[in-house]
């Protein structure tokens, strides 16, 4: 019996949140694809910002977080797939990725990240633009027979001590 999406989001969220731990404290994440945002992660939505949950009601990101700063927080957002990577979840995780204005976006996928897709942000580098260098933007193969992330492109962002500082 083949699992749905939503069965995945815990382990997902898991696997994230142990390797954000290695990185930092304070890390919260939490599966927000049924709509609800708890008052922890509306408490470090900045008040000017917090239109951006009308347009999240609609279609919310599948797990939604926060690694607390000490002044302001910076935001994960992860988007999860159980079938090929398409163009059209890139656009929509980077519609979360610029709503909540995330350091940290995720698009993971249960199927290896297509050729197509790297060959477009090869010659269309802003598919996976993020404003600075201190933000990530990642598409993930994970691996759901050994549990493991496989494969991070354009590259692993916790290999890379730009991101943690």
């Amino acid at each position: 019996m083949k699992k749905e999406e939503k069965e995945y989001y815990s382990l997902i969220k898991t696997r994230i949140g142990n390797l954000v731990n290695e990185k930092v404290n304070n890390v919260h994440l939490e599966i927000t694809a049924d709509k609800k945002f708890s008052d922890k992660l509306k408490a470090e939505i900045r008040p000017e910002r917090d239109i951006i949950f009308k347009f999240l009601i609609e279609s919310p990101p599948d797990i939604t977080g926060f690694i607390k700063g000490e002044h302001l927080s910076d935001f994960i957002v992860i988007e999860f797939k159980k079938d090929k990577i398409k163009l059209d979840d890139i656009y929509q995780t980077k519609r979360y990725r610029d709503l909540f204005n995330a350091k940290f976006a995720f698009l993971i996928s249960l199927k290896s990240i297509p050729e197509e897709i790297k060959r477009l942000h090869k010659t269309t580098y802003q598919l996976l633009f993020t404003p600075t260098i201190y933000e990530a933007f990642s598409l993930v193969y994970f691996n759901e027979e050994s549990g493991e992330f496989r494969e991070w492109y354009p590259e692993n962002p916790f290999k890379k001590d730009t991101y943690w500082r």
